[in-house]
């Protein structure tokens, strides 16, 4: 579907898989792209949203104003201030416009007001990389909490009316927790709304100017063509672990063509580990952990993601067996007969074709320690710098090719990103058992 206009005029869109109601506007030459977080009582059609987002749009940048609810959802008022169910639509949201091919390349900024400044927040730290910038109007930051205003990696402009005294407060509480590029901009005369002449106008100038600074329109720098010349690429950096004999690991299925070509290069067997998100009560898309394949699966949880939630223990050890349900049918299916390489008292290689957040990689190396390698390493084309020095500590060697910064997606450093199958991995996985036994 094409949503690009002549004019850059906003279009109605259907989002998956919640079917989210959205506008979505993308002038030509698109510097980035602005989701709206509506606060409590307000959606879509929000007047001052669209205001502001027709000054957005004419400084080149795509925006998306969107129901984070359903009408259904709405006649809940609970659902209205639940800032986990919000942040984790903002996130589908998010994951939904990174899969359409106008949008893939655009760097994603969100724009949330009142109560969904909170769940921006929440959202952006969660997404960390995937998100470049944050714009608050009259928003509640303080309800993201202090752990997630901890861990928001985007530069976040708070914006606040001058007469708005308890929220003036508020956000200052927010804004010494933010560890990020940061600003509070307080509007003088102007009331929670921006109701006042030429209020509005203040808020949408201060938002094109930081969305068109921290939102370039593309990545800069090379990249690689396809999977299968990334994995040459890390290949050639990993050769001097060839006297070791490492097993290397890929993360199906994206991470198996890379891991391939590192496999053949070093002449060591390859194998797959299988990793499944254990998702919030109610909201996958918010992670609150993971679960490790192995001779003794692990599970590895987000503590602070945990506390926000706070799960019960018969729901993370329901969800834990269920996903090591289907982790079991998906090793049945890549391996077929062959039994998993042993990992203890070898060095290991762990491959994937790129890390945005590091969320499901932290899993992985934290399991992988508790199995007794003798060296563990991490190996990946492309990476975020700041997500490379948080997963370090956890591998004993670390090569990550490229590290650009800003970092949007790991599809945008690829010329060719299509979706591996279940196929391709069989293929792989069958070749290289052919061609190299584990010694």
């Amino acid at each position: 579907m094409g949503f690009m206009t002549k004019s850059g005029a906003a279009v109605p869109v259907s989002i998956a898989p919640h079917r989210l109601e959205g506008l979505l506007g993308v002038p030509r030459d698109a510097k980035g792209l602005v989701i709206f977080a509506h606060g409590s009582g307000s959606g879509r059609l929000s007047p001052r949203n669209n205001q502001v987002a027709d000054g957005l749009r004419s400084a080149g940048l795509a925006t998306l104003l969107l129901d984070l609810l359903r009408p259904e959802e709405e006649a809940d008022r609970a659902n209205v201030f639940d800032i986990v169910l919000l942040a984790a639509r903002l996130i589908s949201a998010t994951r939904w416009a990174r899969g359409q091919p106008e949008l893939a390349h655009l760097g994603v900024g969100f724009f949330g007001a009142s109560t969904g400044a909170g769940a921006a927040l929440l959202a952006a730290s969660e997404l960390k990389q995937d998100v470049r910038a944050v714009v608050s109007r009259g928003g509640r930051p303080d309800l993201a909490g202090d752990a997630a205003l901890q861990e928001v990696r985007a530069p976040t402009l708070l914006i606040v009316g001058g007469d708005d005294t308890p929220v003036i407060a508020l956000n200052r509480k927010a804004l010494a927790q933010l560890r990020c590029t940061k600003d509070l901009i307080v509007v003088p005369g102007a009331t929670h709304l921006f109701e006042e002449q030429g209020s509005l106008e203040k808020v949408t100038n201060l938002a094109r100017e930081w969305f068109c600074q921290f939102l370039p329109k593309r990545l800069e720098g090379n990249g690689f063509s396809d999977r299968k010349e990334a994995g040459r690429a890390l290949a050639a950096a990993l050769v001097h672990l060839t006297d070791e004999k490492p097993i290397v690991l890929a993360l199906p299925r994206g991470g198996v063509p890379v891991a391939y070509e590192v496999a053949k290069a070093l002449a060591a067997p390859l194998d797959v580990i299988l990793v499944r998100k254990i998702g919030a009560p109610g909201h996958k898309e918010l992670g609150i952990g993971a679960v490790v394949d192995g001779a003794n699966p692990q599970l590895v949880l987000n503590e602070d993601v945990v506390r926000m939630v706070r799960p019960s223990e018969r729901y993370i050890f329901d969800e834990g067996k269920r996903e090591l349900a289907e982790i079991e049918r998906r090793r049945q299916l890549y391996r077929r007969d062959r039994q998993p390489l042993p990992v203890k008292d070898r060095t290991i290689v762990v491959v994937d074709d790129g890390i945005a957040t590091g969320g499901t990689m932290k899993a992985v190396l934290k399991a992988l320690r508790e199995s007794g390698p003798k060296k563990l390493v991490l190996a990946v084309p492309v990476a975020p710098a700041d997500t490379i020095a948080e997963l370090s500590p956890l591998a004993d060697e670390v090569v990550a090719l490229e590290t650009p910064e800003p970092f949007f997606a790991v599809g945008a450093h690829y010329r060719d990103f299509a979706q591996t199958t279940d196929e391709e991995v069989m293929d792989l996985l069958s070749r290289a058992a052919e061609e190299k036994s584990p010694s």
